[in-house]
């Protein structure tokens, strides 16, 4: 029996219920872990509202990203063995393994191996934000030395490793943030300019950023009608990336005068689902964590039991940039 962290409906963090369960052998492609410490995202806080991409299946576990380690493997898992320290990236459903609970079983193919001497908090809060950002200005779009990026909604892991990632490929990041919360964070991490969202329009404060040339890339949490903002502060044949949705509107394609631009948007399952890409993103933020480029951030630590807690923290507007983590077991393990 494994604690584990289910909802039997949808709401808000109240709905999270700490439950004794059994633990099913791994089957074929599947690891059993010892979970000691979760990373949080407003994924988990949307599907347990049920909001999210996909429905719940209730009554529903959650949570996605992880790190621990190998107790046990199943059938044709060849690269792992019990007691290798390990991290586990988004790349399914939380419907099928959800990771919030002392032990879970996960699929073999979203597991790396955790850095030499990391901690497990760490081990849970640097792969989803770094995979993500590598994925959109890596392998959607090549962003180049001196480009403007404008990172929106950018107080949280993802936009503090977007501008790390940005600087260390030497573009110029423009982050957006709506209070004054974390703006020395990201300016720290290399921000070119952070600029405070008061729900104005923001497309001749983003052209004044970047000296009038208009942006090159925008990477996009938001989503919602204010897309067209943001349209009409690029710089012609720009691309804007909608990766969220926290607007919790239809994004139109923006209608009027504007330069023209690509839109798409993008989920981190475009990596973490193609082993090729995942192994590059996994090379290339190695590399950024040995020279120092990429620094994990983490936010806050939460013990366990206090999920309600975590969670009523991961949707607040005065929370820091840097990854929230629910602590299950020691942080040196």
């Amino acid at each position: 029996m494994a604690r584990t962290i289910r909802f039997h409906e949808t709401g808000g963090p109240e709905v999270l219920r700490i439950e004794d369960l059994p633990v099913r052998t791994p089957g074929p492609g599947e690891v059993r872990i010892r979970v000691d410490a979760i990373g949080l995202n407003r994924a988990e806080v949307n599907f347990r509202r049920g909001t999210y991409l996909e429905e719940p299946v209730l009554p529903a576990g959650l949570g996605s990203e992880a790190a621990g380690e190998v107790l046990e493997t199943g059938p044709d898992v060849q690269r792992w063995r019990p007691g290798d320290p390990v991290c586990v990236v988004p790349a399914f459903s939380q419907n099928d393994y959800p990771v919030y609970a002392e032990e879970a079983v996960v699929p073999a193919a979203a597991l790396l191996a955790r850095p030499p001497g990391m901690d497990a908090v760490t081990g849970a809060a640097i792969w989803m934000p770094y995979v993500t950002v590598y994925g959109m200005v890596q392998e959607t779009v090549r962003v180049r030395p001196g480009d403007h990026v404008v990172v929106t909604a950018a107080a949280n892991s993802i936009g503090l490793a977007a501008v790390q990632v940005l600087r260390h490929l030497g573009a110029l990041p423009i982050a957006t943030v709506t209070a004054a919360t974390g703006r020395d964070a990201l300016r720290d991490a290399g921000a070119a300019a952070v600029l405070v969202d008061d729900g104005s329009d923001l497309a001749p404060v983003l052209r004044d950023a970047t000296g009038g040339a208009g942006a090159d890339l925008v990477l996009d949490a938001v989503g919602g009608p204010r897309v067209a903002e943001l349209v009409r502060a690029c710089a012609r044949g720009a691309t804007v990336i909608v990766h969220g949705g926290l607007s919790g509107e239809p994004t139109p394609l923006p209608g009027g005068r504007h330069a023209p631009v690509w839109m798409r948007r993008y989920t981190v399952f475009e990596i973490t689902g193609d082993p090729a890409a995942l192994r590059r993103a996994e090379h290339f933020v190695r590399a950024g964590l040995a020279s120092g480029a990429l620094t994990p951030s983490v936010d806050r630590v939460f013990a366990f039991d206090d999920v309600a807690t975590a969670h009523a923290y991961v949707d607040s507007p005065d929370r820091t940039p840097g990854k929230p983590v629910l602590r299950v077991g020691p942080t040196s393990r």
